[in-house]
């Protein structure tokens, strides 16, 4: 028998794996307080997401996702919550073209139900009726975001 065939064979499988979660940051701004609790105004709930990954070291990532809520009753604004939701990933075996929908669909989808009660959550100890989040197409956010950067790409110099 040779050196090679006593060698194991190198595992190749894809590996994703997630290694922690955790809240990285935290904010919450009530600042009409305590007035705003005494008006009977029905607020206007905006949203927005955004998501971002780095590499830390070989095959390992840290991913952030970032809800912010902002609650607005006319031009007051109520409360404006921030949360950015992270997790580091393992991520081996994964062919670079399919890195980053990994890191832009697949792990925000596994930190959204975090974040989501941790929105819920803080709102609620605000003293404000609990936000629920809407489950979120993250794949649908990403193709987005590749067609905007396809445009801004795409669109001429300016002259100098």
């Amino acid at each position: 028998m040779s050196a090679t065939e006593n060698k194991p064979a190198e595992n190749t499988q894809p590996v994703f794996t997630i290694e922690k979660i955790y809240v990285k940051d935290l904010s919450l701004e009530i600042p009409g307080a305590p007035q705003v609790f005494l008006d009977r105004d029905q607020p206007e709930i905006e949203i927005g997401f955004h998501t971002a990954g780095n590499g830390l070291d070989e095959g390992v990532f840290e991913v952030v996702l970032t809800v912010t809520v902002t609650a607005k009753a006319g031009e007051k604004t109520l409360f404006l919550v921030e949360a950015a939701q992270a997790g580091i990933f393992q991520i081996r075996n994964v062919p670079a073209t399919e890195l980053e929908p990994v890191l832009g669909i697949a792990c925000p989808n596994v930190l959204f139900p975090y974040v989501r009660e941790t929105i819920s959550d803080i709102v609620n100890r605000a003293g404000f009726p609990t936000v629920i989040l809407a489950p979120v197409n993250f794949e649908a956010l990403y193709m987005q975001r590749l067609q905007q950067q396809q445009v801004s790409q795409s669109s001429p110099a300016p002259l100098q």
